[in-house]
């Protein structure tokens, strides 16, 4: 046989999954359409009652725009009955997400997407919420009150977060749970900033549920979306479906089973990276004669479970697929609902150059243990140079211990919203003395441990710090900062309690390299001391600064700005009562480069002001809010 059919085989099937992929993305219109005549012709009986039920709680969440003391702008404002709707409008009563557009992407302190993400993964955020009673689900409803659109999926778990915990060695997958996509969409552009009630057309599923997450993409929208409740109706028994909808359901579980079994399930990963060696067969063509390193190159473009799918073609492609340098950068956030001991234990092996892994929102509830990480990490970790573990709760002392040893190379640690880490944990931290990024958005980091932090990592470049509560004195650490962290180029102190301008003089003269700073919701800094124009006059390099909610911002102020800052993109002054559109106007002529401005609720500039700057300026995105 000539050695062009082995060959041709192979790319047949490689071709075949290309399509199949893309069939399976096209027809997700279609499967929706499905489903919507699976639900039209679904049967309960009269006693089957639906039941309308609002949140109960709220459990799990990645970010909000409010502090973690109040309920204004909190994702706490999601349970119970509705505050705001059918009103719409900017309101304190809702739950808002910490960020909205592309501006958050477009910033200094942004960090650089990871390869091999999944298309159908453009999830940024997520809330996660609990109800009374646990009910098959008929319609999800979500009350969005401000700039909607940004909801992008809807899951259910099979979990009761009420039901007692049994013992560790008795617990089994089944009561960590399973969760299932009720219905998903990509990103799309709401023209409208009104109220309304979202009512997407939901999958049914075989399993009873109190646990329903939301997770959003606002990188469309032109501000934050505020939502204000969500409703769960369901039936208590399990519907049952008439034959012509059985029917109808069928192509639906060919390629659910398909999804499954070869889609981004990391049971299906597990399988597959331990399936035995292959058998004999035909010779690999002429991919024997093709560079070793431009296959690896060819396979860099696919992601991980394609390259499962590819690993069962020949010996050859195996070999190429289970390569560790095919996951020198690994991102595991997309298959947070699957990811398990298991699921790492089969990496392990391949992941032993691995430099970039995302870990965030992943081992939840008990689906990866303290050991199964330690494990991971101590084979994987000597060449980690960056590791995301944003949302991921399973992490103790132990672990960041671990990180602290085993990771002697890490330059970039992401803990964003570990809200359950305990405070002596981040003591571990300082002995990472090459860190370059660290985000400690919403922790629970002392003075104490984050003072030693800052005193053996010099080299920092990028700190968040946003939403610490734990911290007595903003000014002691904004002056080690200055003393210690010579190269730092962004600072996030966002609703920080207690900062004062002695603690941004500090900051000013001991980082002159500070390209990016977040002052927003700081109720203690006041323009009187001469604390902005500070800032101005010795941060030249400013290219984002967020003065959010300072109503002492002022004219000089913004002319010191003017003057000093001309490399300004995006600016944040909301709330500010005393600027007025003649200084914003000398602002825009000097700083060419700005293309964010938030001026909402400011007093002095009103509508028709916002109007003839936009007229004059229309590369600049100006934002001017009201509450209604």
């Amino acid at each position: 046989m000539s050695p062009v059919f082995p060959m041709l085989t192979v790319l047949t099937m490689f071709y075949y999954i290309c399509l199949r992929r893309r069939a399976r993305t096209a027809t997700r219109g279609e499967m929706m359409n499905t489903h919507r005549a699976i639900e039209s012709n679904s049967q309960t009986s009269p006693l089957n009652a639906e039941v309308v039920q609002y949140a109960k709680e709220v459990v799990d969440f990645s970010s909000h725009y409010g502090s973690e003391n109040s309920m204004s702008y909190t994702m706490w404002n999601l349970a119970g009955v509705p505050n705001v709707f059918p009103s719409s409008g900017d309101f304190t009563q809702t739950a808002v997400f910490r960020t909205y557009g592309t501006w958050w992407d477009q910033c200094p302190s942004a960090s650089l997407p990871f390869k091999r993400t999944p298309p159908n993964f453009q999830s940024q955020d997520y809330v996660e919420l609990t109800f009374e009673q646990q009910v098959y689900p008929t319609a999800v409803h979500v009350l969005e009150t401000y700039h909607p659109g940004a909801v992008i999926r809807i899951l259910a778990c099979s979990a009761n977060p009420y039901s007692p915990n049994p013992p560790a060695e008795v617990r089994e997958v089944s009561f960590f749970g399973r969760w299932e996509i009720l219905w998903s969409e990509r990103p799309t552009k709401v023209n409208a900033s009104q109220a309304r009630q979202f009512k997407p057309c939901i999958k049914q599923i075989n399993f009873p549920t109190n646990l329903i997450r939301l997770e959003v993409n606002s990188s469309l929208l032109e501000y934050y979306t505020e939502l204000d409740a969500v409703v769960l109706h369901g039936v208590k028994d399990k519907p049952v479906l008439s034959l012509k909808t059985s029917l109808i359901d069928m192509n639906d579980i060919e390629d659910d089973a398909y999804a499954e079994k070869d889609g981004c399930g990391m049971d299906s990963l597990n399988k597959k990276f331990s399936s035995a060696v292959l058998g004999e067969g035909p010779n690999n063509g002429y991919f024997d004669k093709l560079p070793y390193e431009l296959i690896q190159l060819i396979l860099n473009h696919l992601t991980l479970p394609d390259l499962c799918r590819l690993a069962q073609t020949c010996k050859l492609l195996s070999q190429h697929c289970c390569d560790p340098l095919q996951y020198i950068h690994l991102n595991l956030q997309p298959y947070w609902a699957k990811l398990d001991d298991t699921s790492l234990e089969f990496l392990q092996s391949r992941c032993t150059l691995v430099q970039w892994l995302n870990l965030s929102w992943t081992g939840n509830r008990g689906f990866i243990s303290v050991a199964g990480f330690s494990r991971f990490l101590k084979v994987c970790g000597s060449e980690l140079v960056r590791l995301e573990l944003s949302c991921s709760h399973f992490l103790n002392e132990t672990c960041l211990e671990v990180i602290s040893e085993m990771c002697p190379n890490l330059q970039a640690l992401n803990l964003s919203s570990c809200d359950k880490l305990p405070p002596q944990a981040f003591n571990h931290i300082a002995k990472l003395c090459s860190l370059k990024r660290l985000v400690l958005y919403r922790t629970k980091v002392e003075q104490t441990a984050l003072l030693s932090i800052l005193n053996f990592c010099s080299e920092l470049q990028h700190l968040s710090l946003g939403s610490c509560v734990m911290i007595e004195d903003y000014d002691v650490i904004a002056s080690m900062i200055g003393a210690k962290c010579k190269k730092l180029r962004t600072l996030d102190l966002w609703r920080c309690k207690n900062i004062t301008e002695n603690g941004i003089a500090e900051l000013a003269s001991g980082c002159p390299l500070l390209e990016e700073l977040d002052l927003g919701w700081c109720p203690t800094l006041q323009s009187s001391t001469g604390c902005f124009t500070r800032l101005a006059h010795q941060l030249p390099n400013l290219q984002k600064l967020f003065l959010t909610a300072n109503r002492s911002v002022c004219d000089t102020d913004i002319d010191e700005l003017a003057c000093n800052c001309t490399r300004l993109q995006q600016l944040d002054i909301l709330g500010t009562r005393m600027v007025s559109p003649a200084s914003l106007r000398k602002l825009l002529e000097s700083c060419k480069d700005l293309s964010l401005l938030d001026v909402s609720f400011c007093s002095q500039i009103d509508n028709r002001a916002v109007l003839e700057l936009n007229a004059s300026f229309p590369k600049v995105f100006i934002k001017k809010s009201f509450t209604q």
